[in-house]
């Protein structure tokens, strides 16, 4: 990894959108937030592969496109096979002279559905095989696109539509898969997780994820209005509950190491500013049935695994 990044706030707002206006995200949407910010840390020439899924659709309705780059449509689960194609063929017209940039930076976005679930094996294939791009989960915790199902990246207790909250049932009865920490386990260069509250860090972490020689990794927070019944101004608010919380830390791992990112370390320095998670679920009409005395111990519950992942990461990151 090269020296770090420096930015200012006048670098990024000079240049150039590279994910434009005029296209057809929600009001209040975070992952298309996510996505701009993201396209402003690149390098150079940039070629984008996105999988089925929201940001696909509200970019590129044809025959108008939001993007100036290269983006290339590919299927719900083979974002990062695609990356890995993309990655295959720089290196070849490289070889044969054809291609004269130091860096074309290949970017691969996906939701949860299409990361954590059916996109998993063309993931986990293509790091495991040492291809050199960025992939960007943009974390919504649905498949919002098709009608708000639960998906892997799901939290325990919210209501989709194939988890629905009633009389038994109180929304989605399994905890979120750690997507982040499987893709360590892969040993891959770079690893990180980020929120668009802390725009900073998501942008400077996206771009060490470019930088390294070979495959990295960004979970991005994006919380959804729609999906989530939330008030579309609140949703880089959510974003930053999550984190204070600790329900979403923020940290990274180069080569395997984890290590805190400020935002978070300051609750690892200091407890008593963490936030209980009940103040995050609370502005959320998908957990609105755990406010009701028949499943309000589960909130208890996502408290105690939220408590508890915190201090196993606190463990790997040397803090605990």
């Amino acid at each position: 990894m090269q020296n770090e990044w420096k930015f200012t706030a006048k670098d990024i707002a000079e240049k150039s959108d590279l994910l434009m206006s005029g296209h057809r995200a929600c009001a209040g949407c975070a992952p298309a937030t996510v996505l701009r910010l993201i396209m402003k840390a690149t390098r150079g020439p940039t070629i984008v592969t996105n999988a089925t899924g929201c940001m696909e659709v509200i970019s590129s309705l044809y025959p108008q496109t939001a993007w100036a780059v290269p983006w290339v449509h590919t299927a719900f689960e083979n974002a990062a096979a695609n990356a890995s194609g993309i990655d295959a063929a720089l290196k070849i017209l490289k070889k044969k002279g054809r291609i004269k940039h130091e860096h074309v930076d290949v970017i691969a976005f996906a939701g949860d559905g299409g990361t954590c679930d059916i996109g998993i094996q063309a993931l986990s294939g293509a790091v495991e095989r040492g291809h050199d791009f960025l992939f960007v989960l943009y974390d919504n915790e649905a498949y919002m696109n098709t009608g708000i199902q639960r998906s892997g990246g799901t939290p325990l207790g919210a209501a989709t539509t194939t988890s629905p909250a009633g009389t038994v049932i109180p929304g989605k009865l399994e905890p979120k898969k750690p997507i982040a920490d499987i893709m360590v386990a892969h040993e891959i260069p770079y690893v990180a997780t980020a929120s668009p509250y802390y725009w900073r860090d998501l942008i400077a972490k996206a771009r060490k994820g470019l930088e390294v020689e070979g495959p990295a990794f960004l979970h991005v927070f994006a919380p959804c209005p729609r999906g989530w019944r939330s008030d579309p101004a609140k949703s880089i608010e959510l974003s930053r509950l999550a984190v204070e919380t600790c329900i979403f830390p923020l940290w990274e791992a180069v080569n395997g190491q984890y290590q805190l990112s400020p935002p978070s370390k300051a609750y690892a320095l200091a407890p008593q500013k963490k936030k209980p998670v009940k103040e995050y679920l609370q502005i959320q009409g998908r957990f609105r049935h755990l406010f009701t005395p028949k499943f309000e111990k589960l909130i208890d519950e996502i408290q105690q695994i939220t408590d508890l992942r915190w201090q196993k990461l606190l463990k790997k990151c040397g803090m605990a």
